[in-house]
């Protein structure tokens, strides 16, 4: 059951839990105990919402940079990927394979607090030895939901 709930969850965590024991075929109670029980157990980190910024007339930056690290002896990039998302600035962090180690997902209100942030924040940490910013100029697809408008049929209908 637990998957079968993560599964619908991560499409649609607004879904009315009711309504979700009846897609499942389960009870109530049971599927919110097994909600509660993943909470707990941080299998379920948290339940977000997904905002086009630009359609609400709202300026972000998004940036996703490439942070090459040294990593710590004994702890691997873990200690070095806890001092970078603990800045409020930091939307996500991953470990990555390739020539970078981590990528470092950020949000500013503009091009230079972003770019302020990389230069007098993640480059000046003893471990980054070196970085490389890309900005996300438009999303068209996040978290599986489409963000670009699809694009209207303009040929002409030709009936014969």
């Amino acid at each position: 059951m637990r998957e079968k709930i993560l599964n619908y969850i991560q499409k649609n965590s607004r879904i009315d839990i009711s309504e979700l024991a009846v897609i499942l075929g389960e009870d109530e109670a049971g599927v919110m105990n097994a909600l509660e029980e993943m909470e707990q157990e941080h299998i379920i980190c948290g339940y977000h919402t997904l905002i086009d910024w630009e359609k609400a007339g709202i300026e972000k930056v998004l940036a996703m940079i490439e942070v090459r690290v040294t990593p710590q002896r004994g702890m691997g990039f873990d200690k070095v990927a806890s001092h970078i998302y603990n800045y409020p600035e930091v939307e996500s962090v991953y470990l990555i394979s390739g020539g970078f180690d981590l990528m470092v997902t950020i949000e500013g209100k503009s091009l230079r607090e972003v770019s302020g942030f990389v230069t007098d924040k993640l480059s000046t940490m003893d471990s980054v030895l070196s970085t490389k910013t890309n900005f996300i100029l438009k999303k068209y697809k996040e978290h599986g939901s489409i963000m670009a408008e699809k694009s209207k049929d303009e040929r002409m209908k030709v009936s014969l």
